[in-house]
């Protein structure tokens, strides 16, 4: 069954809306607007919580709802509702339609559509029984808890999503797509004497929960949570000044997310907001550096088979080679750019509107050995993962935390350190890369990001990278 067909059932079959009437108060909502949408979502999640040896929290949710746009120029007109009814719609209609009331614009042409799927259709919450579930949070915790004697505490999470989505447009054209979504997190403390350090591992995509089943699979993850919090109890204080830092490669691509990426996003360059306005064509990076925005990736976190505006998702080009190529469109920035949309509009839910958002944000690799990289450091710092950091889109000025981190004395890797935080400007970093390894890694499956009160599931990747002359924020001096 296709895509179109499955949420048909459950948009008109099953919530009882006419396709017919629908789609002709739509096209009389957008009457005279340059651009709009329907957007239909109907969406299942779950989460279950065990800490402290139970089953802490376990929750379900539905929601369903839909979210009419139109848009005018620069301006758009946005109403929703929680209810999938015929004059809800029309309402909605009538709010929607004060924005191009009046004008005579031209309705920009549907996306082109696409077959391809980049994953399956599958609801991961009905696969799998809720005491298959509440077994495998129990047997983490178990081994976790066997693995070493100076664990404390062990918390793990398993959340899943199932969305459906129906885009309809003036024209009568539709796009729909069905989105999988499961993560599975692992949390160990560990103690020794009046010392407690803590790791952690998550591990996620657009698949179901068979995966996270497999003994192998949940035990490599307690495995990596617990050998974190280990080189964290045995860590000395970080030094502070300025020295090159390794980037380890995967995860550690969230710092060329949030420092870079977010400043290639259409809207903020329309509006020469980034550090990166009114740069396109001139070399923004080191040779060497190419980061794309690829959200068809099979099966990633942050893939989509097409965007919250119907626009299949592509490998969109960023940085080639170091000098700006693109940024990031949905449909109406890239219409008032006067370029193509690059599949990049995303919205939170029915509830919110779309925009520019990375997908997959990827630093493609280069022809260095990790070993090689370390080797050329005298004295520095490797940063194999981050816990988080924020980000200035109009400076670029970044601070990130690392959750794990070395020493680099003489090219070989030294003592692990705490309290390293990486402190720069994220335009300015791009030129300070050195070296680029030759393994290229994705992330777990973890990421969520946050813009405007919306986060969407987003990926990252990156070789291992050296970059000189970043400011460590650490508790000792250098």
């Amino acid at each position: 069954m296709s895509l179109l067909s499955q949420t048909d059932d459950i948009f008109f079959n099953k919530a009882g809306l006419d396709r017919s009437r629908t789609e002709a108060l739509v096209r009389d909502a957008l009457h005279g607007a340059d651009d709009g949408e329907l957007f239909l979502e109907y969406a299942q999640s779950e989460g279950l919580v065990w800490d402290d040896g139970r089953l802490r929290s376990a929750s379900f949710d539905t929601s369903q709802g839909f979210g009419l746009r139109s848009i005018s120029g620069e301006a758009s007109g946005y109403a929703h509702a929680s209810v999938l009814t015929e004059d809800a719609i029309r309402r909605a209609g009538d709010t929607v339609r004060a924005v191009h009331r009046g004008q005579s614009g031209t309705m920009s042409e549907a996306p082109i559509g696409t077959n391809r799927l980049l994953y399956a259709s599958d609801n991961p919450l009905s696969l799998v029984p809720f005491e298959a579930k509440v077994k495998l949070l129990a047997d983490i915790d178990s081994y976790a808890r066997g693995r070493d004697s100076r664990v404390r505490q062990v918390s793990a999470s398993l959340s899943g999503e199932w969305q459906a989505v129906q885009i309809v447009r003036a024209d009568g054209s539709r796009v729909a797509d069905i989105r999988p979504l499961v993560r599975l997190n692992v949390s160990v403390v560990v103690g020794e004497g009046d010392r407690m350090e803590t790791g952690s591992y998550g591990a996620g995509g657009r698949r179901t929960y068979q995966e996270f089943l497999d003994p192998s699979v949940w035990q490599s993850q307690v495995n990596e949570a617990l050998r974190g919090a280990l080189i964290n109890l045995s860590s000395i204080d970080a030094p502070a000044g300025e020295m090159p830092v390794v980037l380890g490669p995967g995860w550690c691509g969230i710092l060329l997310h949030e420092a870079i990426g977010h400043g290639l996003e259409g809207d903020f360059n329309r509006k020469k907001t980034s550090a990166f306005s009114g740069l396109l064509g001139q070399r923004v990076a080191a040779p060497g550096v190419t980061v794309v925005d690829d959200g068809s990736i099979e099966g990633r976190r942050g893939s989509i088979t097409v965007d919250d505006e119907g626009t299949p998702s592509q490998c969109t080009m960023l940085i080639e080679d170091g000098i700006l190529k693109g940024y990031m469109q949905d449909r109406m920035n890239a219409r008032l750019m006067g370029v193509a949309p690059t599949g990049n509009g995303r919205r939170q839910s029915y509830a919110h509107q779309p925009m520019p958002r990375m997908t997959n944000t990827v630093m493609r690799g280069g022809d260095k050995s990790p070993e090689e990289i370390i080797a050329s450091v005298k004295r520095g710092l490797f940063a194999a993962n981050f816990a988080g950091g924020q980000v200035d889109i109009v400076s670029g000025k970044f601070v990130f935390s690392a959750s794990e981190a070395y020493l680099i004395e003489d090219g070989k890797l030294g003592p692990a350190v705490k309290g390293a935080t990486l402190i720069g400007n994220g335009p300015d970093s791009l030129t300070k890369v050195t070296m680029i390894g030759n393994d290229s890694a994705m992330d777990p499956g973890i990421g969520v990001c946050g813009k405007q009160g919306q986060g969407v599931p987003v990926g990252v990747g990156q070789p291992t990278l050296r970059i000189d002359g970043l400011t460590v924020g650490g508790t000792k001096a250098a």
